[in-house]
């Protein structure tokens, strides 16, 4: 039985719905409804934690969807699942991935730049300072350019941005 048929909250009852009523409206390739199954439940099983579930489902979506935009939240979202796990390098990857896919993907550029942050923090604590530097600058790169996309978010990078020199910009819209 698909993961989809076996949620619990109504929430999840409600969207599985709408979206099987949309995939049967809509003239879609079988491919594509296919490939919208598989990642409807590798949400499901993420935000359940059953994280190696949700990665043979994204997996599988991958292989089926065509289009870039939806291949690129596929693989934003394999992205979340290797952050969660500690395996940034990894998680950059398809980070990347994805913003080639979809360059104006603002929670791809944010989650690279907490990534960076993070490591950057790392290092500042080991004392690798001018690392730590380099870390922090590609962070605020990606901060900039994920606020320039999505102004009204972000507002703690903004404020990183600001208290640590990285940025002259009061307001980005």
């Amino acid at each position: 039985m698909p993961r989809s048929q076996r949620n619990d909250n109504f929430i999840d009852k409600t969207f599985t719905v709408m979206a099987d009523l949309i995939l049967k409206v809509l003239p879609t390739s079988s491919q594509s409804k296919t490939a919208f199954a598989y990642y409807r439940d590798g949400m499901s099983a993420q935000a359940d934690g059953e994280y190696a579930e949700a990665l043979e489902n994204y997996q599988a979506a991958l292989e089926l969807e065509e289009d870039p935009t939806d291949r690129s939240y596929i693989l934003y979202n394999i992205g979340l699942i290797h952050a969660s796990n500690g395996e940034h390098e990894k998680a950059l990857e398809y980070y990347h991935q994805a913003l080639e896919l979809n360059p104006r993907m603002p929670q791809a550029l944010n989650n690279i730049a907490v990534i960076y942050h993070y490591l950057g923090t790392q290092a500042e604590e080991q004392q690798r300072l001018e690392e730590a530097e380099q870390f922090f600058d590609r962070a605020a790169d990606y901060w900039k350019r994920a606020i320039q996309l999505a102004p009204n978010n972000y507002i703690e990078a903004q404020n990183w941005l600001k208290t640590t020199g990285r940025s002259n910009i009061d307001v980005y819209f």
